[in-house]
């Protein structure tokens, strides 16, 4: 009954499919004694649909790792209805991309969300190994993964929509953004066109070698057709692994989001986060900022299952932040943002530009007095934050900077 006015639900039903995508002959650093195998990549991968009617939700089976290393299972309701038909129409497409050690169906509110306002939204699954398996040697995994799969998600998804495959005849290729949370973050910046350090090629047994700056397929990493860039608390870099070459993310031209909490200690605010908002001066980016919030501002809320030792429950939820209220905000700017950079809609700019830097400092003289349910109209008649209601605006800032030639 608090979401700021862009987080509710659009006029689609929500479809879901699972598949599996396969990529030949990948290296693994994972894998191999002397040097990393060399296998066929397969990436189970979640797919919301805009669906023509709505229908019963789903219950997501997932698990996340406990403290000691294994899994704790968990169900997640939601929305979505398997095999539902999809709604008519071209729709642009998503690339969704989980953190470390996290699965899709805990991003199953923004992929759904997404879905319901006429997006094609892709959700790999990567894989990772245990976050608790502290090493350089289990980091090398989804240092050099990340990126890789999703350039080739990116790719294979955009290649079945243009040729009009199953449900990605629904997506518009020529219309693709990109999101992604922590890991998933520092994978979208790369294929946004960051280059990659030259000291991954050692992080990753090698795997990297060839994508690194100057490498002979450093190119292959940029996805086409892209329209814009989500990154929710991505690192700055990983354990003291620098994570870019120069330029960094000064390279980016794509419009650009990104989401952090203010005592986010994982990745960094400032440095961090705050870091690459301010370094990526060739593209005109925004940076919303939960005061007070840390790292996990991006799934959702735990399960039950998830809610009986501190550990599981860290996953989740914010020491702050309610996390119904973290993803109602994240929701509504997130739709905004796509809705004028990949759809362009230019009106969502309201939503977006001229705000007051401080959420605190919004000024409305003509609000109604008490429980006041209504949604700001914005400026000029107010200086609350666009779609959001008098008395739930507080304890956010919101920055944009333009791109330089």
């Amino acid at each position: 009954m608090d979401a700021p006015e862009l987080a509710a639900l659009g006029s689609h039903g929500v479809g879901v499919a699972t598949l599996e995508f396969v990529q030949a002959a990948q290296a693994d650093a994972l894998q191999g004694i002397d040097k990393p195998v060399i296998a066929d990549r397969h990436i189970p991968v979640t797919l919301w649909y805009p669906a023509a009617a709505k229908g019963a939700g789903i219950r997501y089976r997932a698990g996340l790792p406990g403290e000691k290393g294994g899994d704790v299972a968990f169900e997640v309701p939601g929305l979505a209805t398997p095999g539902a038909a999809v709604a008519q129409g071209r729709f642009p497409l998503v690339i969704l991309a989980h953190g470390y050690s996290n699965t899709p169906e805990v991003l199953s509110w923004l992929g759904e969300n997404l879905a319901s306002k006429g997006y094609v939204v892709v959700a790999p699954a990567f894989r990772d190994p245990p976050i608790t398996i502290r090493t350089a040697a289990a980091a090398a995994g989804p240092l050099s993964r990340r990126p890789l799969d999703i350039a080739f998600v990116a790719a294979e998804a955009q290649r079945r929509a243009r040729a009009g495959q199953g449900l990605f005849a629904a997506a518009d290729a020529a219309r693709t953004a990109l999101i992604g949370y922590s890991m998933g973050g520092y994978g979208v910046l790369t294929a946004a066109g960051a280059p990659l350090h030259p000291g991954l090629a050692a992080a990753t047994r090698g795997v990297l070698s060839p994508y690194v700056a100057g490498g002979a397929q450093a190119d292959t990493l940029k996805v086409a057709d892209l329209k814009a860039v989500v990154a929710i608390a991505p690192p700055y870099n990983l354990r003291g692994v620098q994570l870019w070459a120069e330029p960094g993310v000064a390279a980016i031209r794509t419009p650009t989001l990104f989401i952090v909490g203010s005592q986010d200690h994982v990745v960094g605010y400032d440095p961090g986060v705050r870091s690459l908002f301010e370094q990526e001066v060739h593209a005109p980016r925004y940076l919303l900022t939960f005061r007070e919030a840390a790292h996990s501002i991006a799934l959702i809320g735990a399960p039950p299952a998830m809610r009986e030792s501190f550990w599981d429950m860290d996953w989740f939820e914010d020491a702050v932040w309610r996390k119904d209220r973290l993803m109602a905000v994240q929701a509504h700017f997130i739709t905004a943002f796509l809705d004028r950079t990949v759809k362009g809609e230019a009106a969502k700019g309201a939503y977006l530009d001229g705000l007051v830097p401080n959420s605190n400092d919004g000024k409305w003289a003509g609000a109604p007095g008490g429980r006041y349910a209504g949604f700001s109209p914005g400026a000029p008649a107010s200086t609350i934050w666009k779609g959001f209601q008098p008395s739930r605006v507080s304890g956010m800032n919101f920055e944009f900077r333009p791109a330089q030639p």
